[in-house]
């Protein structure tokens, strides 16, 4: 007698519907991870290529022999929103590429009330911004000043010599650091904020006899 060759496996409806909502969930997932993602991503890939006029980031300046001079000058702004005066200590400095130099600005608030702001930054001309390199900030940092407080927030940075070396921005003389402080974003308010409160929602219903 001939040998029967085994029939094929065929994959059941049921197997095959739940591989779709497997490949479904895996997409949903994902996507929600590259929403809660992009943002602090986008500002990561600022700060690491120069991208929209954003600075670099970096922990220490670069160990060479100091190059040219060029100026560096300072421009703040305050939103509108926010009664704060905001000023850098000196207009400009000249420095040489590849040293670290440190500017102080001061940060006023000129209300009766406690405030809190965050700066934003940029440089320009804007292909310049990956060559200006902060090794230490307030720029996304949330500040709260009390009424009429003062502070006073550095800002080390140094150019990077290898500027004259793009043919973009070879020989530039001078580029603009630009600040602009916002008002915070009002805080979430927690639950227990709002139980100990004893807002309607929070209150437990009264028992009837």
């Amino acid at each position: 007698m001939a040998e029967v060759a085994p029939r094929p496996t065929v994959p059941t409806k049921r197997a095959g519907n739940g591989r779709i909502v497997v490949v479904c969930l895996g997409v949903t997932f994902g996507m929600l991870g590259a929403a809660f993602a992009s943002v602090p991503f986008y500002r990561w890939f600022c700060a690491a290529t120069g991208y929209d006029g954003t600075p670099t980031v970096a922990t220490a300046a670069p160990v060479v022999s100091p190059g040219r001079g060029i100026e560096v000058r300072f421009d703040t702004n305050v939103n509108g929103a926010l009664p704060w005066r905001f000023t850098p200590a000196v207009d400009r400095v000249e420095v040489a590429m590849g040293v670290a130099e440190t500017v102080t600005f001061r940060i006023e608030n000129t209300s009766d009330q406690p405030t809190r702001g965050v700066a934003a930054f940029n440089v320009t001309p804007p292909l310049a911004a990956y060559w200006f390199t902060k090794l230490a900030c307030f720029c996304f940092t949330e500040q709260t000043l009390q009424p009429g407080e003062v502070i006073e927030a550095p800002v080390t940075f140094y150019v990077d010599p290898g500027l004259d070396g793009d043919k973009n921005v070879k020989g530039l003389k001078s580029l603009t650091l630009s600040y602009t402080f916002f008002a915070a974003p009002e805080p979430r308010r927690t639950l227990a904020a709002a139980a100990e409160a004893g807002t309607a929602t929070d209150r437990p219903l009264p028992r009837t006899p």
